[in-house]
């Protein structure tokens, strides 16, 4: 008897994970390129998760701006911004009294495929992306389709060649400090040559290699002044000390890691699935035997696994995870969804526009 699919973002977790999202208060945001979707997950209670799933064309990177309550996430062709509006939250006319935090489209920058990895806001409160096509930091904003701001010192132009799979992107006291690539090349796509050995991390400000030998890395993340990076590769969670260059190998999880974000103590890891047809990554499905989707909850100070989300439909592969603090049960509204013309923010007041029965609309506070 053939078993009926399971239905769409079909997920199961272990009993910590409810629990433990439910005490911190807060949020997970994660985004699946290959799903094209944003997913906000969030603790019903402290038994149950509940997901929000939202379509993003190729979401990749997420970054946010807790000083002004903005999201941005990087997508196919441009890089959306979202701010949060509790008012318009407490009274979404769908569900009132439901989220609180509602994340309206505020601007859009179409920067073209630029193959963008992760995101950050700045210490101005600009954008700064990782421009893995071009192969490049790049400024985000409405002057041009981007603006270079640094680029690897092996890199001798900027031409849209992916020569060194630059990806990853660590913030300093709002300033670009760490990024990561799986090589050092100078041509286009050298990197496929030999993706398990020759990963790099850089300091920016110094434009010098600091670790090498790296195994894909991706996600680096300053936690409490150390340097993290996810080795996906080898599915190990590695830190990398910040004078010497040594790695030191703080926990495997057994499959493909990549998306990384910390908060009180808790780091939340994505894990994607293989993909074994892919001439350049099928060669890992014989290294890494946990071949699962999902996010594995670490507790750093312990070097423990407290927790896990493991996908059974929908999501296969996983860019980013980002922790949304202080919100418990957060909404997210895609430009493309028509209602989001319906919420009206002003500096000190909010409305939701009701369509009435006569076509003349009115607006509810």
């Amino acid at each position: 008897m053939n078993q009926k699919p399971p239905p769409p973002f079909s997920c199961t977790y272990t009993p910590q994970v409810p629990a433990l999202l439910h005490g911190l208060g807060c949020s997970i945001a994660l985004s699946t390129y290959q799903a094209g979707k944003v997913v906000f997950l969030s603790a019903k209670d402290e038994q149950s998760l509940s997901q929000l799933p939202r379509n993003f064309e190729k979401a990749m990177g997420v970054a946010e701006d807790p000083e002004t309550d903005r999201l941005a996430i990087a997508c196919l062709n441009q890089v959306l911004v979202f701010r949060n509006s509790q008012q318009l939250a407490a009274h979404y006319p769908k569900s009132p009294n439901v989220y609180d935090a509602m994340y309206m489209p505020r601007a859009a920058y179409f920067t073209g495929p630029l193959d963008i990895h992760d995101v950050h806001f700045d210490a101005d409160g600009g954008l700064i992306a990782v421009n893995t096509l071009f192969s490049c930091l790049m400024k985000v904003d409405d002057a041009y389709n981007f603006t270079p701001v640094w680029q690897p010192h092996f890199v001798d132009r900027i031409a849209p060649e992916d020569r060194c799979h630059l990806n990853g992107l660590a913030m300093e006291d709002g300033r670009p400090r760490y990024v990561t690539a799986f090589n050092q090349g100078n041509e286009r796509h050298s990197w496929r040559a030999n993706i398990t050995k020759t990963g790099i991390v850089m300091d920016v400000e110094s434009n010098t290699v600091l670790a090498e030998g790296l195994a894909m890395p991706h996600s680096p993340t300053l936690i409490n002044g150390e340097l993290y990076v996810l080795t996906s590769a080898t599915g190990e969670l590695v830190r990398i000390d910040r004078t010497t260059g040594e790695k030191e190998a703080i926990a495997s999880f057994g499959g493909f890691v990549r998306g990384m974000s910390f908060h009180e103590d808790y780091l939340f890891i994505g894990l994607s699935k293989i993909r074994e047809k892919s001439k350049t990554f099928g060669m890992l499905a014989g290294e890494l035997t946990n071949n699962q989707s999902g996010i594995a909850i670490f507790h750093l100070p312990t070097r423990s696994k407290v927790g896990v989300i493991q996908y059974q439909s929908s999501v296969e592969e996983i860019y980013d995870v980002h922790v949304i603090k202080a919100k418990r049960k957060p909404n997210i509204i895609n430009p493309k969804d028509p209602v989001h013309a319906d919420g009206v923010t002003l500096p000190d007041t909010t409305f939701w526009r009701q369509p009435s029965k006569d076509g003349n609309d009115q607006a509810t506070k």
